[in-house]
């Protein structure tokens, strides 16, 4: 990687400040319950806190009010399935605690990170949308930057595309975002020096993914190479995501061959994600390709003599 990419890499890293993210985690929320008993309310306490060391267990456990408590509204609403819920309303489901969780990180996706931090319940959804989000985000940035008709803006993507000279600089630093959220989400410290071994590790992996889509790109023609660009932009996120993921869970992260293997998988998803959006934006291309494709496909049925 030259001079001029490490250059909009300080810069893109320059701009994001993980102040942000501390902000987002210590964001203080209140969630009043509407249960039927004491019995109940318990019921639904021992699922929100339930893993947690008993510092954050503390902490958690004043986040949960029994309703109607007299101290204001809450941030969210939950009814035990014993209480008649108003149309819509977030129901604790004693056999399906886990849908409860989908249902509030979907409507409340502000609150991901604290809640997060605060309950284990919410973690691995909250690492998991974050990851899926970051890869795909990653993987429509670099497809779009290489079609010179396609204004990446138009995907709504998270920063402004004209801040960023290359796709490298912003994959980096959305990359080094996905890295603080998951940081934060986890209970753990955020920021460049706290993170500092994570932070080289997203550092150096742009070198790698740059070299590798430059020969992928020039090896497919006709859209295939740029799909490929794309799949690998979204492989390497997911990968680090995950490996990100398991450090803070279990204090270890993947082997080698591990890695290697959940590589291989990210990038049959990263290309089934990149054909879908290059079909929605250049479907000229993805039929000339396929043309191509068939053509010599046919060309090696009927060799010459």
């Amino acid at each position: 990687m030259g001079v001029p990419s490490l250059f909009h890499i300080k810069k893109a890293i320059a701009s994001l400040n993980p102040e942000q993210v501390r902000k987002l985690a210590d964001r203080p929320i209140r969630i009043g319950v509407y249960a039927s008993s004491p019995q109940s309310f318990q019921r639904i306490e021992d699922f929100f806190l339930r893993d947690l060391r008993p510092e954050r267990r503390q902490e958690s456990a004043e986040l949960l009010v029994r309703e109607p408590s007299g101290q204001g509204p809450s941030d969210i609403t939950l009814f035990d399935e014993g209480v008649i819920a108003p149309p819509r309303g977030l129901v604790f489901r004693s056999e399906h605690p886990d849908t409860l969780v989908r249902s509030i990180l979907e409507r409340h996706e502000d609150l991901g990170v604290p809640l997060a931090r605060a309950f284990l319940p919410f973690r691995r959804p909250f690492v998991e949308r974050v990851i899926s989000k970051t890869s795909r985000e990653n993987a429509i940035f670099s497809l779009t930057t290489a079609l010179p008709d396609i204004i990446p803006s138009i995907i709504e993507l998270p920063w402004a595309v004209a801040e960023f000279a290359s796709d490298t600089a912003f994959i980096t630093m959305n990359q080094l975002k996905m890295a603080f959220l998951i940081a934060a989400a986890s209970d753990r410290p955020v920021g460049y020096r706290e993170q500092k071994s994570e932070v080289a590790a997203v550092v150096a992996g742009a070198f790698g993914w740059r070299a590798i889509a430059r020969q992928v790109v020039g090896k497919i023609p006709f859209g295939g190479g740029l799909v490929g660009k794309a799949a690998i932009a979204y492989a390497g996120t997911k990968v680090i995501g995950l490996s990100l993921d398991r450090l803070y869970a279990i204090g270890y992260t993947y082997s080698r061959e591990e890695r290697e293997s959940l590589y291989r998988d990210a990038f049959q998803q990263g290309r089934n994600v990149a054909w879908r959006i290059l079909t929605y934006l250049r479907p000229d291309l993805v039929a000339k390709f396929n043309r191509a494709e068939s053509s010599k496909r046919a060309a090696a049925s009927y060799p010459h003599a």
